[in-house]
């Protein structure tokens, strides 16, 4: 029996709560595929777990097309470095069907800390090791790895302070009670316009049109720290290639549509689109990336 086409909606399952980038994308995504699908689009939050319990519930759906997982640089790249054990594998029990968006990252510092540039922040760790902190959203989170890696990259030290989430992690940046964050840039956009916050670099490929006076890390000659973030999509292990084909020419069309960009694009994501082959095969390099970043900083979550 090959696989049919069917009118059945397509359940797009969030592994994380409603309200932040992963599920933007998911919803802004959601109305134009289902007009080129010509097939209801249901979007499900599954959050919990960082990511794991939605992503569990996806590689033991039924491979028949018609679920399909946001999978992100936390549940496909830092959560199998990280944790001794998931409820599932990142490679055997998904297909990749396509990346969606890119999320540019930025390292900021409180505009009380005296630092102007990457070069002064280096300087200054350099001369006071262990004195200056970073926030993360949590142990084992991508700001965490991020922190980790740009530490390894510039052979400086800072203490790693763990918050609950995102929101009290900037929110304590922002007060000035830890002087360094690495996030993504749209959620530290309106604090660094602001003067809050100073932009130090961008993991992007050329500088981005809001902050054309930060540099990108590539710049830097800091190259492992330029991937920026992205979400993508895909599907339980086993499901037919026709079915994955024709979801990812789908959304690749649906991420073409100029509305559909501008509304990522207000967010700081921008569309993407890649083959299952690409995208696959990105997977595969941010693991080896993370693992590599875990080991270095002995990040193990039980």
């Amino acid at each position: 029996m090959g696989w049919t086409q069917s009118n059945k909606p397509l359940r797009l399952v969030v592994p994380f709560p409603p309200g932040g980038a992963t599920d933007i994308t998911a919803r802004v995504l959601s109305e134009p595929l289902s007009r080129v699908l010509g097939q209801p689009v249901i979007v499900e939050n599954r959050g919990g777990a960082g990511g794991s319990i939605g992503m569990s519930e996806v590689a033991k759906a039924a491979p028949d097309g018609l679920t399909l997982g946001v999978a992100t640089l936390s549940t496909h790249g830092v959560n199998p470095a990280v944790y001794k054990k998931l409820p599932y594998d990142p490679i055997k029990d998904f297909v990749a069907v396509t990346e969606l968006v890119k999320a540019p990252g930025v390292v900021v510092v409180n505009a009380a800390l005296p630092v102007k540039n990457f070069a002064e922040l280096v300087a200054y760790l350099k001369a006071n090791p262990g004195k200056l902190s970073y926030a993360s959203p949590g142990n084992g989170t991508i700001g965490h790895m991020w922190g980790e890696l740009f530490k390894s990259t510039t052979n400086t030290f800072m203490v790693h302070i763990p918050y609950r989430g995102a929101g009290p992690a900037l929110n304590d940046v922002v007060g000035g009670q830890v002087m360094v964050y690495f996030d993504q840039v749209a959620a530290s956009l309106p604090f660094i316009q602001s003067g809050k916050l100073r932009a130090i670099a961008v993991s992007w490929d050329k500088r981005l049109d809001v902050l054309p006076n930060t540099p990108t890390y590539a710049e830097l000659s800091l190259f492992s720290s330029n991937d920026p973030s992205w979400f993508g999509l895909v599907a339980p292990a086993g499901t037919p290639a026709a079915a994955v084909n024709r979801i990812q020419q789908a959304v690749v069309k649906a991420l073409q549509e100029p509305a559909v960009r501008t509304k990522l694009a207000a967010q700081g994501l921008f569309a993407s689109g890649t083959t299952p082959a690409e995208f696959d095969a990105q997977i595969k390099k941010e693991i080896d990336k993370m693992k590599r970043i875990a080991k270095f900083a002995k990040i193990s979550i039980e």
